[in-house]
């Protein structure tokens, strides 16, 4: 396996005031060293994956979890089958304590089965976890913590329509990151037939094809990667692409997915597909036409497109406010309605 030379650059220093003057505006992957360090769940885990087992088992109150199984011989990279129809591994429900137990046990041996418990919430699943092992970074954020628990797994290239903070809580994760603008040489698959929600890249970053996926060896060359210990961090920006690498044979990862934007604006991707509905299929002299006008409307190349307008006549394009918010989902609404 042939890894990204760039390294994911990294601090020890982040105060909350500094995420939030310094990091989380500036949109690029970073490394928060030791900010999780103090958490009890960390300092049981460094004891040993028993001791980590027995901590969360002090909070779990017997609610089912979802757990993605595969066979050996997948080594932890849960994918498609071949045929792409379907996957290369099954979901499960079962209790919690059932999964620490075959991770610590059965699980942790050589030819174990591939597990992974992904984006469970905690306080559903570990009421009462969060009180004691709290991210101020956070702010006021409206972030609801998951975990992440299994034995050495591999999740594929794929982007988060949110900003992301991921915590190593036992274990150790290799992320290997590429830009958003990346994303025509990572070879995505189906957009609406996937693993877990969103699209993945169809490559392995451990043997690529480049006879079949020849743009990847660029992304590569943009590509940056990063190790987590135990205590250790990672900021992911939205719309970064990004493989997570469980490198020992029992992890846990806490992570906290937010939006900045308005809580009833609706998805961009979402949008993203109704405009493949509507101008994808156009001739392409149609759909430059229509490029220009998203430049123009929604990218605002050349600066606001109402700026010429009194800020009362604006309409839909006036400042944000929830009045406004209100007025584009009527105007949608309407629209879509007369379909």
């Amino acid at each position: 396996m042939t890894l990204p030379s760039t390294p994911v650059p990294e601090r020890s220093d982040v105060s909350p005031a500094v995420f939030e003057r310094e990091v989380a505006p500036a949109f690029q992957p970073l490394i928060l060293r030791g900010v999780v360090r103090h958490w009890p769940a960390v300092r049981s885990a460094l004891q040993a994956p028993a001791a980590a087992a027995e901590y969360l088992g002090r909070f779990y109150k017997g609610r089912p979890v979802e757990a993605f199984v595969g066979p050996a011989d997948i080594a932890g990279r849960f994918f498609y089958s071949d045929d792409l129809s379907g996957f290369n591994f099954e979901k499960q429900q079962g209790p919690l304590t059932g999964v620490l137990d075959y991770l610590t046990g059965k699980g942790a041996e050589e030819g174990a089965r591939s597990v992974y418990v992904g984006a469970a919430s905690v306080p559903d699943c570990l009421p009462g976890f969060t009180a004691e092992n709290p991210l101020p970074l956070l702010g006021q954020r409206p972030a609801v913590p998951r975990i992440w628990i299994g034995n050495r797994t591999s999740v594929s290239t794929h982007f988060d329509m949110s900003d992301n903070i991921a915590a190593v809580v036992a274990g150790r994760r290799r992320f290997i990151l590429f830009p958003p603008d990346q994303v025509a040489n990572l070879y995505v698959g189906p957009i609406d037939h996937t693993m877990a929600g969103q699209p993945a890249s169809m490559v392995s970053v451990q043997e690529p094809d480049f006879e079949r996926f020849p743009r990847f060896r660029e992304a590569l060359e943009h590509a940056m990667v990063g190790e987590l210990e135990p205590g250790d961090a990672i900021y992911v920006p939205s719309l970064w692409w990004h493989q997570v690498d469980a490198l020992s044979s029992f992890n846990i990862l806490i992570n906290y997915w937010w939006n900045d934007g308005p809580p009833d604006a609706g998805s961009p991707f979402e949008a993203m597909v109704h405009g493949l509905f509507a101008i994808g299929h156009m001739p392409r002299d149609r759909r430059e036409a229509w490029r220009a006008m998203f430049n123009h409307y929604v990218f605002q190349r050349g600066g606001h497109p109402a700026e010429h307008l009194p800020v009362e006549l604006r309409g839909v394009l006036g400042p944000p406010s929830p009045q406004l918010h209100a007025r584009i989902r009527q105007f949608l609404l309407q629209a879509l309605g007369r379909r």
